[in-house]
């Protein structure tokens, strides 16, 4: 016979068990409680999630465009000019060379009669275009642009009816913010893109090709192929945005001539290569500069 004491003991254990929550979920269970959403947590993921996409929309294009520039704008080793090897551009095929006298001035009213289209060498206005990296939008006066290839720039002119958009934007990156080089649209010109160094050319049919970067690796500020060795080639006085203009009109009589018979050559810009007489002798600058700034 069970003890008085197991007895109890039972009992308690069954009283145990009636009174203990059932580990089954039921009907007649009462729910949970309900888990707070963290709506301000996720709010603030979500707007830092939009700022980095916002953020990489915007400097991942200018980081690439800058990479662009820098690649465009490195020189080619085995094109930069030196003593042994002066003018590496006699290697690239299609480059027109002429040699021209240096230092013949016109006045802003006088047109040139050049006889390439465009001019690269030859009587010039006695103001340069700006070429400290300019990237003009409208056609420039061509006698002003000499000028500039006379101070050591590369002028990179394009056919604005025969390169699109995207060529325009990667012939600029050779350019932009780049000492010693300018670029601008020449209406009518008869092939795509033409490059410009004192007496030389190149002219070709798209932007991609690699004789640009070889050209102006080779001609950009070589010593040994432009007159005014160590003209500054910023103008402060020529304006970008409203530069004297493009005038394509047939020359009249007036024009002075490719000889420029007539005019005077200046001696503070006969120091340098081609057609200053004195192959590789630096330009000794005047004292105070020539009026109006014009070397």
């Amino acid at each position: 016979m069970p003890s008085r004491t197991s007895a109890t003991s039972a009992k308690a254990v069954k009283a145990a068990g009636k009174s203990s929550p059932s580990r089954k979920t039921g009907k007649g269970n009462l729910p949970g409680k309900k888990r707070d959403v963290p709506w301000a947590l996720l709010g603030a993921g979500v707007a830092i999630v939009a700022l980095i996409g916002l953020l990489a929309y915007s400097l991942v294009p200018k980081y690439m465009d800058q990479a662009a520039i820098r690649e465009a704008q490195t020189d080619l080793k085995e094109w930069i000019p030196s003593k042994e090897n002066q003018d590496p551009s006699a290697k690239i095929d299609g480059v027109v060379k002429v040699e021209y006298p240096a230092g013949l001035h016109v006045t802003p009213d006088q047109r040139v009669a050049y006889e390439k289209t465009p001019a690269f060498g030859g009587p010039h206005d006695g103001a340069w275009a700006n070429c400290t990296g300019t990237v003009y939008a409208k056609p420039i006066r061509t006698e002003n642009a000499i000028h500039s290839l006379e101070h050591g720039a590369v002028w990179v002119a394009y056919n604005p009816d025969k390169v699109d958009a995207a060529g325009v934007e990667t012939l600029s990156n050779f350019v932009k913010g780049r000492q010693y080089s300018l670029m601008s649209p020449y209406p009518g010109l008869d092939s795509a893109i033409s490059l410009q160094s004192w007496g030389h050319q190149l002219k070709l049919d798209n932007a991609d090709d690699a004789r640009i970067k070889q050209f102006i690796s080779a001609l950009r500020e070589n010593p040994y192929t432009y007159a005014e060795v160590g003209a500054s080639c910023s103008n402060p006085s020529f304006d970008a945005n409203n530069p004297p203009p493009f005038d394509p009109s047939p020359y009249g009589p007036d024009a002075v001539p490719m000889d420029g018979k007539g005019l005077s050559q200046d001696p503070s810009e006969l120091g340098g290569g081609i057609g200053s007489g004195i192959p590789g002798l630096p330009s000794i600058p005047m004292p105070g500069g020539m009026p109006g700034g014009q070397n």
